[in-house]
């Protein structure tokens, strides 16, 4: 169902796409948006058990673009060097490709939430539960569970990892 990788050479191990998707902060998120057209919008994110959690509001274009069709894709870009005098750019990135859905439990959403507190603001438990509780009857959480990832680097990098 998913493509093969046309430069195999560049593939990343799984195990390397997962530590870059387990250690990046933002990634890209893509739906197929308002009158079919694609729309790519960059989100915070955990990566556990090869899912992916984020988090919304409610309402909006992307939840919208998630109820209408929950496939997506979602891309992280773990390096990306341009080197003029070569005319190309030294890249390291990741894709996956999965279904979105609501999580709906109340632990569940919680325990995520949670983990995206001890992400991006370690050591402010405390404020971090103020904030999931001020905002929790606004608050959607969604889960990307990966059905397919790929990663891939630049061939000069594929050189120095060899």
């Amino acid at each position: 169902m998913f493509r093969q990788m046309r430069r195999k050479k560049q593939l990343l191990p799984r195990e390397i796409s997962e530590d870059i998707l387990q250690n990046s902060s933002t990634g890209i998120l893509g739906v197929l948006g308002d009158e079919g057209y694609p729309y790519t919008v960059p989100v915070n994110y955990v990566y556990e058990n090869n899912a992916i959690y984020f988090h919304c509001a409610k309402a909006g274009h992307k939840l919208d673009a998630i109820k209408k069709d929950n496939k997506v894709s979602f891309c992280v870009i773990d390096k990306e060097q341009i080197v003029p005098e070569e005319f190309t750019t030294y890249f390291r990135s990741v894709v996956a490709f999965g279904k979105a859905v609501e999580i709906t439990e109340d632990d569940e959403k919680l325990r995520v939430m949670r983990l995206l507190n001890y992400k991006y603001a370690p050591g402010l438990d405390e404020a971090g539960e103020k904030e999931i509780r001020r905002e929790w009857s606004i608050l959607c959480v969604l889960k990307i569970q990966v059905e397919h990832l790929t990663g891939k680097e630049a061939v000069e990098l594929v050189k120095k990892r060899i």
